[in-house]
């Protein structure tokens, strides 16, 4: 069987196109976040080194033709119109959560410029080059969870603080009286 996960350069037959388009069907079934960026002028080993890191957080990055993904989308009732989209177009599938298929591309475009982030798509809603970046920008959960943490903290800290001074002044009049 044929992998979307091949960076395609050669002229694909019937059946190794319905194939590819099948795997894709189920990708987009299973995704939780789809980026769209454009490779352009990357060289082989980058995009390898970028599916490594991508790997490493359950995401996956397919390559592939406009005319198929755009057959796919619209198979799987996905509105979006990839012929618009500039370069060659790769997806960036994200299994797990939403953030680490948005950020790994976003960190990697800050490296180099030759990977430009197009949109993406999140809970069946295109989502433009903006929206795609201010997701990729949003913090991890564990650091969102320590901030809520400490902002639920401070108050309390604060409070018991304030209550230890009123002892300590209410302490030191009474050693001032008793002398």
């Amino acid at each position: 069987m044929l992998s979307t996960e091949t960076v395609f350069f050669m002229p694909l037959t019937r059946k190794q196109k319905q194939e590819v388009i099948e795997d894709l069907k189920e990708k987009i079934n299973r995704q939780k976040v789809m980026i769209f960026v454009a490779i352009d002028n990357l060289k082989a080993k980058e995009i390898f080194e970028l599916r490594e890191k991508l790997k490493e957080k359950d995401c996956l990055l397919c390559v592939i033709k406009k005319t198929l993904a755009d057959r796919v989308f619209k198979e799987s009732n996905v509105n979006c119109d990839v012929k618009e989209m500039k370069g060659q177009l790769a997806l960036v599938f994200g299994f797990k959560d939403q953030l680490s298929a948005a950020k790994i591309p976003y960190k990697f475009s800050q490296e180099n410029e030759n990977l430009k982030i197009l949109g993406g798509f999140l809970e069946n809603n295109f989502i433009d080059p903006v929206k795609a970046v201010e997701l990729a920008k949003i913090p991890e959960r564990e650091k969102l969870l320590a901030r809520l943490v400490q902002s639920i903290k401070s108050p309390l800290v604060n409070f018991t603080s304030s209550l230890q001074w009123n002892i300590k002044g209410l302490l030191y009049v009474l050693t001032k009286v008793k002398t």
